[in-house]
């Protein structure tokens, strides 16, 4: 993938976070043709931590936990093409699947010289970063997983009956389903469900989502992911594989009322890779809304200078 680097200062939006501050640069570059938007903050020689987002979200899902991860990390959350404030792949191009995200976020790291990475996962973030870590285990220095499985038992057993029933609908079917998915509602659904205190959860969350739901192009592109899910499935004996053999640091931090996947697949992980911390949250799918603070600690405490 070719990456175009060029006029990048001339896109940023806020200044380089200086070191120890909390600030958070709002950037973008272009990756292969199109502009991917990112956040940055923390000090350039500490360890990289890469936050990559979920569904139907983007890196404003980690607004809060950018600048508690400042001190300690130097941190960067993209958004994936056609989703949050990154640009479209043009009409022409193929529909966007997991594996041409994690290209473009391939050429995302090795354009930010992000040679050794903490991948940070979250829904759709794992089949992403799971990706990246198979075609280059050597520069994965430790995972943290949020409410994304690597298991069918980590699925909600009613969703997972119609994922994989779905295989069987027409083209026209499959997608009429996932388009229905791809909504404010349930954007909503998830932030709300399952939560501590859901009536806490700002609105903030998913009126920043709602601003690419509500755009087609976008809509399209998400829904193209959508429709990818299943494609996953497949490859989960391959993902458990790696974590069995490479053996990865690990951190699980999982909200335990997730109406996706369930807290089993939290203990999956552990189970596939002993190298591994988890922490379960009396919390939903956007566990963040509500334990940015707790987990900040969790990660601090596993990949932080204390660590070593």
């Amino acid at each position: 993938m070719t990456v175009l680097c060029a006029g990048l200062l001339a896109t940023c939006l806020t200044p380089l976070a200086a070191a120890g501050s909390e600030v958070v640069s709002q950037r973008k570059m272009k990756v292969d043709g199109v502009d991917i938007f990112y956040r940055e903050a923390g000090n350039a020689t500490k360890p990289v931590i890469v936050l990559l987002h979920g569904f139907p979200s983007s890196s404003h899902m980690f607004r809060d936990l950018l600048p508690d991860l400042s001190q300690d990390f130097h941190v960067f959350a993209p958004d994936y093409p056609g989703m949050g404030n990154s640009g479209i792949p043009s009409d022409g191009a193929d529909p966007l699947t997991f594996d041409r995200v994690a290209d473009y976020i391939e050429g995302f790291l090795r354009a930010v010289h992000a040679d050794t990475t903490i991948l940070y996962m979250q829904d759709f973030g794992g089949p992403v970063g799971i990706r990246l870590a198979l075609r280059h285990p050597d520069r994965i220095a430790g995972l943290i997983i949020q409410n994304t499985p690597v298991s069918l038992d980590g699925w909600e057993p009613n969703r997972l009956k119609a994922l994989e029933s779905s295989k069987a609908l027409s083209t026209l079917d499959r997608r009429a389903a996932a388009e229905s998915r791809v909504s404010l509602a349930t954007d909503i659904l998830l932030y709300r469900k399952g939560a501590n205190r859901p009536d806490e959860v700002s609105p903030d969350a998913w009126s920043s989502d709602a601003f690419a739901l509500a755009d087609p192009a976008r809509h399209k592109a998400t829904t193209d992911l959508q429709l990818d899910i299943v494609s996953n499935l497949d490859l989960y004996p391959a993902w458990q594989a790696y974590l069995q053999n490479a053996r990865p640091k690990a951190l699980v931090v999982w909200g335990d009322g997730d109406p996706i996947f369930a807290p089993r697949g939290a203990d999956a992980f552990a189970e596939y890779d002993t190298n591994t911390v988890v922490r379960h949250y009396a919390s939903g799918h956007f566990a963040l809304e509500e334990r940015h603070q707790d987990i900040a600690r969790e990660i601090i405490a596993r990949f932080g200078a204390g660590s070593l």
